[in-house]
């Protein structure tokens, strides 16, 4: 299965996608704050519940070859994104606006406006957003031999 497909399944589509993308953007120009021009990702990780479990991705620099990429991601108020870990990238998340709750092998915190913390590959994490909130993460893809 190619990437487009995997994504489509991962992601809302159609006239729920549209309203989604329309609410977040208002919300973020709310705050006086403006998005990459970039196609967002709406997730919903195949679980079909976006309210609940889901987040909205703006990949904005994917240079996979060199072992980099970034995006912003939003996320809205209650809204989780379930636990896992990555086997092959080292992230970091910079709070832009809102509330996040991490929980970060085993160890839970909130982070708020400025607040940015480093995840490492292999490293079990889950975060709720506990208010509208966009942050930035940064990742670099970590090779392996």
């Amino acid at each position: 299965m190619d990437v487009q497909k995997i994504l489509e399944q991962l992601s809302l589509q159609g006239k729920k996608r549209e309203g989604v993308l329309a609410k977040i953007y208002d919300v973020v120009e709310s705050w006086g704050l403006r998005l990459p021009d970039v196609k967002p990702d709406p997730l919903h990780f195949g679980l079909d519940d976006f309210d609940n479990i889901g987040e909205t991705e703006f990949n904005v620099n994917n240079n996979i070859d060199d072992g980099y990429y970034g995006k912003f991601m939003f996320m809205f108020s209650g809204q989780t994104c379930p636990m896992h870990y990555h086997r092959i990238k080292h992230e970091t998340f910079f709070i832009v606006k809102g509330r996040i709750g991490m929980e970060l092998n085993g160890e839970t915190s909130v982070m708020s406006q400025g607040a940015s913390l480093a995840i490492d590959q292999n490293s079990k994490h889950r975060f709720t957003a506990l208010e509208d909130s966009l942050w930035r993460a940064p990742q670099n893809l970590i090779h392996l031999l």
